[in-house]
Protein backbone atom coordinates (compact mmCIF):
# COMPACT_ATOMS: atom_id res chain seq x y z
CA UNK A 1 0.00 0.00 0.00
CA UNK A 2 1.24 3.27 -0.93
CA UNK A 3 2.19 5.61 1.77
CA UNK A 4 -0.27 8.25 2.65
CA UNK A 5 1.24 11.83 2.36
CA UNK A 6 0.05 14.54 4.96
CA UNK A 7 -0.71 17.48 2.86
CA UNK A 8 -1.16 21.30 3.81
CA UNK A 9 -2.01 24.60 1.80
CA UNK A 10 -3.86 24.27 -1.20
CA UNK A 11 -3.29 27.87 -2.75
CA UNK A 12 -2.47 28.56 -6.10
CA UNK A 13 0.21 26.57 -6.16
CA UNK A 14 -0.59 23.68 -3.57
CA UNK A 15 -3.89 23.42 -5.75
CA UNK A 16 -1.81 22.41 -8.81
CA UNK A 17 0.71 20.43 -7.12
CA UNK A 18 -1.61 18.31 -5.08
CA UNK A 19 -2.85 17.63 -8.13
CA UNK A 20 -0.12 15.90 -9.70
CA UNK A 21 0.34 13.98 -6.60
CA UNK A 22 -2.85 12.46 -6.59
CA UNK A 23 -2.54 11.80 -10.42
CA UNK A 24 1.20 9.88 -9.63
CA UNK A 25 -0.98 7.71 -7.39
CA UNK A 26 -0.48 9.05 -4.21
CA UNK A 27 -2.41 9.01 -1.00
CA UNK A 28 -3.34 12.28 0.09
CA UNK A 29 -4.76 14.20 3.71
CA UNK A 30 -5.47 17.58 3.08
CA UNK A 31 -5.90 20.42 4.90
CA UNK A 32 -6.52 24.03 3.97
CA UNK A 33 -7.34 27.07 6.34
CA UNK A 34 -10.17 27.43 4.04
CA UNK A 35 -11.16 23.91 3.61
CA UNK A 36 -13.98 25.06 0.58
CA UNK A 37 -10.51 25.72 -1.19
CA UNK A 38 -9.37 22.56 -0.69
CA UNK A 39 -12.67 20.41 -0.96
CA UNK A 40 -12.21 19.57 -4.94
CA UNK A 41 -9.76 17.31 -4.16
CA UNK A 42 -12.04 14.76 -2.61
CA UNK A 43 -13.26 14.18 -6.22
CA UNK A 44 -9.41 12.46 -7.15
CA UNK A 45 -9.49 10.35 -3.70
CA UNK A 46 -8.10 12.98 -1.39
CA UNK A 47 -9.01 12.86 2.71
CA UNK A 48 -10.30 16.30 3.41
CA UNK A 49 -9.43 17.14 7.23
CA UNK A 50 -10.08 19.47 9.89
CA UNK A 51 -7.24 20.28 11.24
CA UNK A 52 -3.61 20.59 10.16
CA UNK A 53 -2.21 17.83 12.87
CA UNK A 54 -5.08 15.00 11.41
CA UNK A 55 -3.17 15.15 7.80
CA UNK A 56 -0.14 13.40 10.15
CA UNK A 57 0.70 10.16 10.44
CA UNK A 58 3.70 9.06 13.06
CA UNK A 59 6.84 8.40 11.20
CA UNK A 60 5.44 9.75 8.26
CA UNK A 61 5.85 12.91 5.81
CA UNK A 62 4.53 16.38 5.85
CA UNK A 63 4.30 18.45 2.82
CA UNK A 64 3.45 22.13 3.72
CA UNK A 65 3.16 25.03 0.84
CA UNK A 66 2.08 28.14 2.74
CA UNK A 67 2.50 31.98 2.93
CA UNK A 68 5.81 32.42 4.98
CA UNK A 69 7.19 30.74 7.57
CA UNK A 70 5.33 32.57 10.03
CA UNK A 71 2.51 30.32 8.93
CA UNK A 72 4.79 27.83 9.22
CA UNK A 73 5.38 28.44 12.74
CA UNK A 74 1.87 28.51 13.78
CA UNK A 75 1.23 25.07 12.10
CA UNK A 76 3.58 23.31 14.08
CA UNK A 77 3.09 25.06 17.20
CA UNK A 78 -0.35 23.82 17.31
CA UNK A 79 -2.68 20.81 18.80
CA UNK A 80 0.78 18.46 19.24
CA UNK A 81 1.64 18.70 15.65
CA UNK A 82 5.69 17.55 16.29
CA UNK A 83 4.55 15.10 18.78
CA UNK A 84 2.41 12.98 16.59
CA UNK A 85 4.72 13.43 14.00
CA UNK A 86 7.67 12.20 16.14
CA UNK A 87 10.61 9.84 15.50
CA UNK A 88 11.32 8.87 11.82
CA UNK A 89 8.69 11.50 10.37
CA UNK A 90 9.65 13.95 7.51
CA UNK A 91 7.94 17.37 6.81
CA UNK A 92 8.72 18.93 3.89
CA UNK A 93 8.80 23.05 4.01
CA UNK A 94 8.41 24.32 0.62
CA UNK A 95 7.56 28.07 1.27
CA UNK A 96 9.45 30.82 0.92
CA UNK A 97 10.56 32.10 4.09
CA UNK A 98 12.76 33.37 6.44
CA UNK A 99 16.66 32.25 6.38
CA UNK A 100 16.16 32.57 10.56
CA UNK A 101 12.93 30.87 10.73
CA UNK A 102 14.21 27.75 8.65
CA UNK A 103 17.02 27.18 11.60
CA UNK A 104 14.29 27.96 14.42
CA UNK A 105 12.21 25.14 12.51
CA UNK A 106 14.78 22.76 11.91
CA UNK A 107 15.91 22.92 15.65
CA UNK A 108 12.19 22.28 16.58
CA UNK A 109 11.61 19.57 14.76
CA UNK A 110 15.07 17.83 15.58
CA UNK A 111 13.63 18.03 19.59
CA UNK A 112 10.60 15.95 18.58
CA UNK A 113 13.10 13.30 16.65
CA UNK A 114 11.56 14.67 12.82
CA UNK A 115 13.41 15.29 9.84
CA UNK A 116 12.79 19.09 8.17
CA UNK A 117 13.70 19.12 4.63
CA UNK A 118 13.48 22.94 2.97
CA UNK A 119 12.50 22.73 0.07
CA UNK A 120 11.12 25.79 -2.16
CA UNK A 121 9.83 26.14 -5.42
CA UNK A 122 10.24 27.87 -8.61
CA UNK A 123 7.75 27.85 -11.19
CA UNK A 124 4.22 29.69 -11.39
CA UNK A 125 0.93 27.72 -11.76
CA UNK A 126 0.95 26.87 -14.80
CA UNK A 127 4.73 25.50 -14.40
CA UNK A 128 3.19 23.42 -11.76
CA UNK A 129 0.24 21.84 -13.58
CA UNK A 130 2.75 21.36 -16.97
CA UNK A 131 5.43 19.56 -14.01
CA UNK A 132 8.24 22.01 -14.75
CA UNK A 133 8.84 23.11 -11.45
CA UNK A 134 12.57 23.43 -10.08
CA UNK A 135 13.21 22.93 -6.63
CA UNK A 136 16.20 23.35 -4.37
CA UNK A 137 16.55 21.54 -0.95
CA UNK A 138 18.87 21.56 2.03
CA UNK A 139 18.68 19.30 4.78
CA UNK A 140 19.55 15.44 6.47
CA UNK A 141 20.45 13.44 3.00
CA UNK A 142 18.39 10.55 4.06
CA UNK A 143 15.20 12.81 4.29
CA UNK A 144 15.97 13.93 1.24
CA UNK A 145 16.50 10.88 0.09
CA UNK A 146 13.23 9.77 1.30
CA UNK A 147 11.17 12.68 -0.84
CA UNK A 148 13.07 13.15 -3.35
CA UNK A 149 10.38 10.73 -5.84
CA UNK A 150 7.51 12.84 -3.97
CA UNK A 151 8.91 16.27 -5.24
CA UNK A 152 9.45 14.57 -8.66
CA UNK A 153 5.82 13.35 -8.69
CA UNK A 154 4.67 16.97 -7.44
CA UNK A 155 6.27 18.06 -10.77
CA UNK A 156 9.93 18.75 -10.67
CA UNK A 157 11.78 18.45 -13.39
CA UNK A 158 14.68 19.37 -11.22
CA UNK A 159 16.03 18.84 -8.13
CA UNK A 160 18.75 20.78 -6.72
CA UNK A 161 20.94 19.26 -3.63
CA UNK A 162 22.30 22.22 -1.46
CA UNK A 163 23.57 20.31 1.17
CA UNK A 164 22.41 19.72 4.75
CA UNK A 165 22.44 23.17 6.08
CA UNK A 166 19.08 24.55 6.27
CA UNK A 167 18.50 27.77 4.89
CA UNK A 168 20.65 27.28 2.37
CA UNK A 169 17.62 26.17 -0.24
CA UNK A 170 16.15 29.54 1.19
CA UNK A 171 18.90 31.74 0.20
CA UNK A 172 18.71 30.11 -3.21
CA UNK A 173 15.20 30.42 -3.77
CA UNK A 174 15.20 34.69 -2.06
CA UNK A 175 18.57 35.55 -4.92
CA UNK A 176 16.04 33.61 -7.47
CA UNK A 177 13.13 35.82 -6.62
CA UNK A 178 15.26 38.80 -6.36
CA UNK A 179 16.64 38.09 -9.78
CA UNK A 180 13.30 37.45 -11.00
CA UNK A 181 11.48 40.36 -9.20
CA UNK A 182 14.65 42.45 -11.27
CA UNK A 183 14.44 41.00 -14.70
CA UNK A 184 10.37 41.79 -15.04
CA UNK A 185 10.32 44.88 -13.48
CA UNK A 186 13.72 46.14 -15.95
CA UNK A 187 11.42 44.38 -18.86
CA UNK A 188 8.32 45.92 -17.82
CA UNK A 189 10.29 49.21 -18.12
CA UNK A 190 12.19 49.10 -21.10
CA UNK A 191 9.03 48.12 -22.86
CA UNK A 192 7.03 51.21 -21.69
CA UNK A 193 9.90 53.26 -23.44
CA UNK A 194 9.70 51.31 -26.66
CA UNK A 195 5.56 51.59 -26.64
CA UNK A 196 5.50 55.46 -25.61
CA UNK A 197 7.95 55.35 -28.52
CA UNK A 198 5.55 54.16 -30.88
CA UNK A 199 7.80 50.84 -31.37
CA UNK A 200 5.78 47.63 -31.44
CA UNK A 201 6.34 45.85 -28.17
CA UNK A 202 5.17 42.61 -29.44
CA UNK A 203 8.53 42.63 -32.01
CA UNK A 204 10.72 44.16 -29.13
CA UNK A 205 9.89 40.96 -27.15
CA UNK A 206 10.18 38.64 -30.22
CA UNK A 207 13.72 39.70 -30.56
CA UNK A 208 14.54 40.28 -27.41
CA UNK A 209 14.11 37.04 -26.31
CA UNK A 210 14.86 35.21 -29.18
CA UNK A 211 18.65 36.60 -29.48
CA UNK A 212 20.31 38.22 -26.12
CA UNK A 213 17.99 37.34 -23.47
CA UNK A 214 16.67 34.13 -24.66
CA UNK A 215 16.16 32.95 -21.21
CA UNK A 216 12.48 32.02 -19.20
CA UNK A 217 11.96 34.66 -17.34
CA UNK A 218 12.44 36.97 -19.97
CA UNK A 219 10.02 34.95 -22.35
CA UNK A 220 7.50 34.70 -19.96
CA UNK A 221 7.48 37.95 -18.26
CA UNK A 222 7.54 39.50 -21.97
CA UNK A 223 4.26 37.73 -22.37
CA UNK A 224 2.68 38.58 -18.87
CA UNK A 225 3.77 42.12 -19.69
CA UNK A 226 2.27 41.68 -23.02
CA UNK A 227 -0.84 40.46 -21.85
CA UNK A 228 -1.63 43.36 -19.19
CA UNK A 229 -1.13 40.70 -15.84
CA UNK A 230 3.05 40.89 -15.09
CA UNK A 231 3.01 44.25 -12.85
CA UNK A 232 4.91 43.68 -9.79
CA UNK A 233 4.13 46.96 -8.36
CA UNK A 234 2.26 46.71 -4.95
CA UNK A 235 1.77 42.91 -5.77
CA UNK A 236 1.99 41.09 -2.47
CA UNK A 237 4.60 38.17 -2.97
CA UNK A 238 7.06 40.38 -4.39
CA UNK A 239 7.47 43.06 -1.71
CA UNK A 240 7.06 39.86 0.60
CA UNK A 241 10.37 37.86 -0.70
CA UNK A 242 12.50 41.38 -1.58
CA UNK A 243 12.31 42.41 2.21
CA UNK A 244 12.96 38.60 2.88
CA UNK A 245 16.11 39.07 0.72
CA UNK A 246 17.07 42.12 2.24
CA UNK A 247 16.69 40.58 5.48
CA UNK A 248 18.63 37.82 4.13
CA UNK A 249 21.57 40.06 3.30
CA UNK A 250 21.81 42.17 6.63
CA UNK A 251 22.08 38.30 8.34
CA UNK A 252 25.06 37.27 5.48
CA UNK A 253 26.53 41.09 5.96
CA UNK A 254 26.42 42.21 2.93
CA UNK A 255 24.58 45.49 0.84
CA UNK A 256 21.77 45.57 -1.30
CA UNK A 257 21.14 48.53 -2.80
CA UNK A 258 19.20 47.55 -6.30
CA UNK A 259 16.79 45.25 -3.62
CA UNK A 260 16.18 48.24 -1.24
CA UNK A 261 15.72 50.39 -4.79
CA UNK A 262 13.35 47.85 -5.80
CA UNK A 263 11.35 47.04 -2.54
CA UNK A 264 10.82 51.20 -2.67
CA UNK A 265 9.31 50.88 -6.27
CA UNK A 266 7.25 48.12 -5.66
CA UNK A 267 5.36 49.35 -2.49
CA UNK A 268 5.77 53.26 -4.52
Amino acid sequence: MAENIGFIGTGNLGMPIACNLLDAGRALTVWNRTRDKAISLAAKGALIVDRAVDVVTPGGIVVSLLWDSAAVEDVVATNGFLDRLGPGGVHVVMCTGAVDAMARLAALHADHGCSFVEAPIFGRPEAAAAKQLWIPVAGAAPAKERVRCLLEDMGAQGVFDFGDQVGAATIVKLVGNFLIVSAATSLSEGLAVAGGSGIDVRAVVDMLTRTLFPAPVYQNYGKLILAGMASMRGAAIPVKDIGLFEAAAIQAGQETPVAQMLGQLLQG
